[in-house]
């Protein structure tokens, strides 16, 4: 099976322009991300995909793989099809694609490799990780998103919401009584069904909560869930960059 890590990287960004070229301790992001992807035992190839020639003209400084593609995608899945696209037309197919968080400067390898086993089942289509939330600051902070699952770890349901609603029980108290998970972004496709999910419009669940996920799931597209130990920290601003110190 062969797969391809593709790291989507703007360097416009409204809440931390230039974000991928940050340095941190002594390495820009990107290169952060790229290294940390390049230590997946599952991965055949890894490509930047960018619509900057300062984050491309970087990549290919520290001699990594990088692809110009269109400025106006509205996402990182639809970025990561180009990518495909355009390496198909020069004869190079891959069978299982993962979209890696270009803002994840250190990804757990580990957390790749699960995406990728996830596809030994043949009827795997897209797949995701999730981690169970541990504090109640997580539980309800509508910028983490959690998830419900199926008993064969299918996703039935994203939300900025905590779900389920634990009815008559107190808030305190929803830890100690149900195990809730955030769902971690990253995610894999087959070739074949993410050429297929760019085309579709936006559905109704996905426009009430932002999020993209929830298209698929709405498309009848089953998204399967492997459960992760590790945390994900994704610097959205400046500051969160303090958020690496509490990492070893």
């Amino acid at each position: 099976m062969k797969s391809i890590g593709i790291i989507p990287s703007r360097y416009a960004s409204t809440r931390f322009p230039g974000k991928p070229l940050t340095i941190i301790k002594g390495k820009s992001m990107i290169q952060r991300v790229y290294e940390q992807v390049a230590k997946s035992q599952k991965i055949s190839k890894i490509v930047v995909a960018t619509d900057d020639e300062r984050i491309y003209n970087h990549v290919r400084s520290f001699n990594g793989e990088v692809i110009m593609t269109d400025i106006n995608h509205p996402n990182g899945t639809s970025r990561c099809n180009e990518i495909i696209t355009i390496l198909s037309e020069k004869g190079e197919d891959f069978d299982v694609v993962v979209n890696i968080q270009g803002d994840e400067p250190y990804i757990n390898p580990e957390q790749i490799n699960s995406i990728i086993n996830l596809f030994e089942n043949n009827s795997v289509q897209i797949g995701t990780l999730a981690k169970k939330i541990i504090s109640k600051d997580e539980l309800f902070d509508t910028n983490v998103v959690k998830l419900v699952l199926e008993n064969d770890n299918r996703a039935l349901y994203f939300s900025r919401h905590a779900i389920p609603m634990l009815r008559g029980i107190n808030k305190e108290d929803w830890l100690s009584n149900f195990t809730f998970f955030k769902h971690i972004g990253i995610y894999g496709y087959r070739s074949n069904i993410l050429k297929e999910i760019v085309n579709m419009p936006a559905g109704k669940l996905e426009q009430a909560e932002k999020l993209e996920q929830l298209r698929w799931l709405e498309n009848a597209i089953p998204i399967s869930v492997d459960i992760t130990d590790y945390e994900s920290v994704a610097i959205d601003t400046y500051n969160d960059l303090l958020k690496l110190e509490t990492i070893s």
